[in-house]
Protein backbone atom coordinates (compact mmCIF):
# COMPACT_ATOMS: atom_id res chain seq x y z
CA UNK A 1 0.00 0.00 0.00
CA UNK A 2 0.95 3.35 -0.64
CA UNK A 3 1.15 7.18 0.82
CA UNK A 4 -1.38 9.39 -0.30
CA UNK A 5 -0.66 11.52 -3.42
CA UNK A 6 1.32 14.73 -3.33
CA UNK A 7 -1.31 17.04 -2.80
CA UNK A 8 -2.36 15.65 0.27
CA UNK A 9 0.55 14.68 1.85
CA UNK A 10 1.82 15.38 5.57
CA UNK A 11 5.62 16.44 5.47
CA UNK A 12 7.63 16.91 8.72
CA UNK A 13 11.02 18.32 8.25
CA UNK A 14 12.77 19.06 11.30
CA UNK A 15 15.79 21.54 11.36
CA UNK A 16 12.63 23.42 8.52
CA UNK A 17 13.41 26.36 10.23
CA UNK A 18 16.57 27.67 8.00
CA UNK A 19 18.79 26.39 5.10
CA UNK A 20 17.75 23.42 2.93
CA UNK A 21 14.80 22.54 5.52
CA UNK A 22 13.36 25.95 5.00
CA UNK A 23 13.70 25.85 1.34
CA UNK A 24 12.47 22.14 1.46
CA UNK A 25 9.32 22.86 3.57
CA UNK A 26 8.58 26.14 0.95
CA UNK A 27 9.05 23.41 -2.15
CA UNK A 28 6.37 21.29 -0.66
CA UNK A 29 3.50 23.59 0.14
CA UNK A 30 3.80 24.56 -3.55
CA UNK A 31 3.67 21.47 -4.64
CA UNK A 32 0.58 20.93 -2.41
CA UNK A 33 1.44 19.30 0.73
CA UNK A 34 0.50 20.39 4.39
CA UNK A 35 4.50 20.75 6.32
CA UNK A 36 5.24 20.67 9.78
CA UNK A 37 8.63 22.33 10.88
CA UNK A 38 10.93 22.12 14.09
CA UNK A 39 13.68 24.15 15.42
CA UNK A 40 15.73 24.51 18.43
CA UNK A 41 13.05 27.55 20.10
CA UNK A 42 9.74 28.88 19.44
CA UNK A 43 11.01 31.92 18.35
CA UNK A 44 12.40 30.18 15.43
CA UNK A 45 9.57 28.30 14.63
CA UNK A 46 7.50 31.08 14.72
CA UNK A 47 9.91 33.17 11.84
CA UNK A 48 9.72 29.77 9.72
CA UNK A 49 5.93 30.02 9.79
CA UNK A 50 5.79 33.51 9.11
CA UNK A 51 8.55 33.11 6.11
CA UNK A 52 6.55 30.47 4.87
CA UNK A 53 3.11 32.38 4.98
CA UNK A 54 1.13 29.04 4.57
CA UNK A 55 -1.79 29.92 6.96
CA UNK A 56 -3.22 26.56 8.38
CA UNK A 57 -1.44 24.42 5.65
CA UNK A 58 2.07 24.64 7.74
CA UNK A 59 2.61 24.25 12.09
CA UNK A 60 5.74 23.81 13.67
CA UNK A 61 7.02 23.14 17.15
CA UNK A 62 10.31 23.69 18.94
CA UNK A 63 12.23 20.27 19.40
CA UNK A 64 15.32 18.94 20.41
CA UNK A 65 15.88 16.10 18.35
CA UNK A 66 18.65 15.03 20.66
CA UNK A 67 15.82 13.96 22.66
CA UNK A 68 13.62 10.92 21.79
CA UNK A 69 10.75 12.59 24.24
CA UNK A 70 10.82 15.93 22.11
CA UNK A 71 10.95 14.02 18.85
CA UNK A 72 7.81 12.14 20.09
CA UNK A 73 5.92 15.22 20.71
CA UNK A 74 6.85 17.10 17.44
CA UNK A 75 5.26 13.62 15.77
CA UNK A 76 1.84 13.82 18.12
CA UNK A 77 1.60 17.28 17.22
CA UNK A 78 1.99 16.94 13.76
CA UNK A 79 -0.93 13.95 13.76
CA UNK A 80 -3.04 16.16 16.13
CA UNK A 81 -2.70 19.02 13.83
CA UNK A 82 -3.24 16.94 10.32
CA UNK A 83 -4.05 13.22 11.25
CA UNK A 84 -1.24 11.33 9.92
CA UNK A 85 2.32 11.75 8.81
CA UNK A 86 3.00 10.67 5.43
CA UNK A 87 7.01 12.19 5.07
CA UNK A 88 9.40 12.51 7.38
CA UNK A 89 12.57 14.31 6.78
CA UNK A 90 15.71 13.95 9.05
CA UNK A 91 17.26 17.05 8.21
CA UNK A 92 18.33 18.98 11.42
CA UNK A 93 21.99 18.83 11.17
CA UNK A 94 25.12 20.83 12.95
CA UNK A 95 28.32 21.18 11.41
CA UNK A 96 31.73 22.17 13.36
CA UNK A 97 34.53 24.92 13.05
CA UNK A 98 37.21 23.96 10.39
CA UNK A 99 39.56 21.68 12.62
CA UNK A 100 42.15 18.86 12.89
CA UNK A 101 40.18 16.38 15.21
CA UNK A 102 43.16 17.02 18.05
CA UNK A 103 41.94 20.49 18.26
CA UNK A 104 38.04 19.27 18.35
CA UNK A 105 35.73 20.69 21.40
CA UNK A 106 34.19 18.40 23.15
CA UNK A 107 30.93 20.03 23.48
CA UNK A 108 31.10 20.56 19.69
CA UNK A 109 31.74 16.66 19.34
CA UNK A 110 28.86 16.08 21.65
CA UNK A 111 26.59 18.52 19.55
CA UNK A 112 27.52 16.96 16.18
CA UNK A 113 26.87 13.35 17.32
CA UNK A 114 23.47 14.30 18.78
CA UNK A 115 22.08 15.95 16.43
CA UNK A 116 23.35 14.26 13.17
CA UNK A 117 23.53 10.81 14.96
CA UNK A 118 21.19 10.16 17.63
CA UNK A 119 18.54 12.68 16.01
CA UNK A 120 18.60 10.86 13.11
CA UNK A 121 17.57 7.72 15.31
CA UNK A 122 15.13 9.38 17.39
CA UNK A 123 13.45 10.57 14.29
CA UNK A 124 13.37 7.24 12.55
CA UNK A 125 12.65 5.54 15.45
CA UNK A 126 9.62 7.68 16.48
CA UNK A 127 8.08 7.87 12.89
CA UNK A 128 9.33 4.21 12.22
CA UNK A 129 6.99 3.50 14.62
CA UNK A 130 3.94 5.71 13.96
CA UNK A 131 4.03 5.00 10.54
CA UNK A 132 4.03 1.60 11.15
CA UNK A 133 0.50 1.53 12.91
CA UNK A 134 -1.32 3.92 10.37
CA UNK A 135 -2.99 3.04 7.61
CA UNK A 136 -0.57 3.25 4.39
CA UNK A 137 2.69 3.41 6.24
CA UNK A 138 4.98 6.32 4.77
CA UNK A 139 8.42 7.70 3.97
CA UNK A 140 11.18 8.43 6.15
CA UNK A 141 14.25 10.44 4.39
CA UNK A 142 17.55 10.99 5.93
CA UNK A 143 19.98 14.21 4.62
CA UNK A 144 23.35 12.96 3.75
CA UNK A 145 26.51 14.97 3.86
CA UNK A 146 30.01 15.26 3.17
CA UNK A 147 31.36 12.02 4.09
CA UNK A 148 28.37 10.04 3.68
CA UNK A 149 29.97 8.48 0.67
CA UNK A 150 33.35 7.83 2.48
CA UNK A 151 35.14 10.80 1.53
CA UNK A 152 37.74 11.99 4.33
CA UNK A 153 38.63 15.82 4.62
CA UNK A 154 41.12 17.26 6.93
CA UNK A 155 39.67 19.07 9.66
CA UNK A 156 35.85 17.85 9.16
CA UNK A 157 36.83 14.50 10.31
CA UNK A 158 34.27 14.58 13.47
CA UNK A 159 31.30 16.13 10.47
CA UNK A 160 31.93 13.72 8.33
CA UNK A 161 32.34 10.87 10.55
CA UNK A 162 28.48 11.47 11.86
CA UNK A 163 27.33 11.78 8.31
CA UNK A 164 29.26 8.41 6.98
CA UNK A 165 27.15 7.19 10.45
CA UNK A 166 24.11 8.37 8.73
CA UNK A 167 24.20 6.51 5.68
CA UNK A 168 24.67 3.14 7.20
CA UNK A 169 21.91 3.85 9.71
CA UNK A 170 19.52 4.57 6.45
CA UNK A 171 21.05 1.10 4.88
CA UNK A 172 19.93 -0.40 7.84
CA UNK A 173 16.69 1.02 8.04
CA UNK A 174 15.86 -0.22 4.59
CA UNK A 175 16.42 -3.48 5.68
CA UNK A 176 14.96 -3.63 8.97
CA UNK A 177 11.39 -2.02 7.20
CA UNK A 178 11.63 -4.26 4.17
CA UNK A 179 8.55 -5.57 3.22
CA UNK A 180 6.47 -3.17 4.97
CA UNK A 181 4.54 0.05 4.35
CA UNK A 182 7.55 2.40 5.70
CA UNK A 183 10.22 3.11 2.88
CA UNK A 184 13.21 4.67 3.23
CA UNK A 185 14.96 7.36 1.51
CA UNK A 186 18.16 9.16 1.20
CA UNK A 187 18.85 13.07 0.18
CA UNK A 188 22.11 14.37 -1.62
CA UNK A 189 22.00 17.94 -1.90
CA UNK A 190 25.13 18.54 -2.33
CA UNK A 191 27.24 21.38 -1.81
CA UNK A 192 24.83 24.14 -0.59
CA UNK A 193 25.70 27.92 0.47
CA UNK A 194 23.80 28.43 3.58
CA UNK A 195 24.76 30.54 6.87
CA UNK A 196 25.62 26.85 8.24
CA UNK A 197 27.99 26.32 5.55
CA UNK A 198 29.52 29.78 5.99
CA UNK A 199 29.77 30.02 9.37
CA UNK A 200 31.98 27.35 9.65
CA UNK A 201 34.90 29.61 8.43
CA UNK A 202 33.88 32.55 10.90
CA UNK A 203 37.77 31.51 12.77
CA UNK A 204 39.07 31.14 9.52
CA UNK A 205 38.80 34.02 6.25
CA UNK A 206 42.19 32.54 4.74
CA UNK A 207 40.30 29.27 4.79
CA UNK A 208 37.00 30.48 3.27
CA UNK A 209 38.56 32.68 0.32
CA UNK A 210 40.05 29.06 -0.81
CA UNK A 211 37.01 27.38 -0.07
CA UNK A 212 35.07 29.49 -2.47
CA UNK A 213 36.69 28.92 -5.61
CA UNK A 214 35.29 25.21 -4.80
CA UNK A 215 32.11 26.15 -3.56
CA UNK A 216 31.35 28.39 -6.65
CA UNK A 217 31.80 25.46 -8.80
CA UNK A 218 30.16 22.83 -7.32
CA UNK A 219 28.19 24.73 -5.27
CA UNK A 220 24.18 26.15 -5.35
CA UNK A 221 21.90 28.11 -3.80
CA UNK A 222 18.95 26.62 -1.82
CA UNK A 223 16.20 27.99 -4.03
CA UNK A 224 18.39 25.52 -6.87
CA UNK A 225 18.16 22.79 -4.99
CA UNK A 226 15.28 21.99 -3.19
CA UNK A 227 12.81 21.85 -6.05
CA UNK A 228 14.64 18.98 -7.13
CA UNK A 229 14.89 17.61 -3.80
CA UNK A 230 10.84 18.67 -3.44
CA UNK A 231 10.13 16.33 -6.54
CA UNK A 232 12.17 13.87 -5.77
CA UNK A 233 10.72 12.92 -2.46
CA UNK A 234 7.02 12.85 -3.65
CA UNK A 235 7.90 11.01 -6.84
CA UNK A 236 9.80 8.14 -5.35
CA UNK A 237 8.24 4.41 -4.72
CA UNK A 238 10.89 2.19 -4.06
CA UNK A 239 12.49 1.82 -0.60
CA UNK A 240 16.07 2.58 -0.90
CA UNK A 241 15.80 5.64 -2.92
CA UNK A 242 18.07 7.94 -3.49
CA UNK A 243 17.61 11.98 -4.64
CA UNK A 244 21.10 13.13 -5.22
CA UNK A 245 21.38 16.50 -6.73
CA UNK A 246 25.14 16.55 -7.25
CA UNK A 247 25.76 13.58 -9.01
CA UNK A 248 29.28 12.80 -10.28
CA UNK A 249 28.69 13.52 -13.87
CA UNK A 250 27.15 16.95 -12.94
CA UNK A 251 30.43 17.55 -10.61
CA UNK A 252 32.41 16.47 -13.77
CA UNK A 253 31.00 19.21 -16.30
CA UNK A 254 30.97 21.89 -13.61
CA UNK A 255 34.70 21.18 -13.26
CA UNK A 256 35.02 21.19 -16.95
CA UNK A 257 33.43 24.29 -17.84
CA UNK A 258 34.59 26.00 -14.69
CA UNK A 259 37.43 28.03 -16.94
CA UNK A 260 34.01 29.03 -19.11
CA UNK A 261 31.45 29.89 -16.40
CA UNK A 262 32.37 32.25 -14.19
CA UNK A 263 29.87 31.69 -10.95
CA UNK A 264 29.87 33.63 -8.09
CA UNK A 265 27.37 32.40 -5.21
CA UNK A 266 28.63 35.18 -2.84
CA UNK A 267 27.95 38.02 -4.61
CA UNK A 268 25.06 38.58 -2.72
CA UNK A 269 24.27 38.12 1.08
CA UNK A 270 23.84 34.61 1.81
Amino acid sequence: MSTAPGPSRVVVVTGGTRGIGLGLARELLVRGCRVVVCGRSEAAVADALSTLGAGDRATGLATDVSDRASVQALWDHAVASFGRVDVWVNNAGVSSANVPIVDSDPADVDAILAVNVAGVVNGSSVAGKGMAAQPGGGWIWNMEGFGSDGRTQAGIGVYGASKRALRYLTESLVKEHKGTDVKIGFLSPGIVVTDLLVGDYDDNPEGFEKAKKIFNILGDKVETVTPYLAEGVLAAKKSGTRVAWLTNGKAARRFMTAGFSKRDLFAEAV
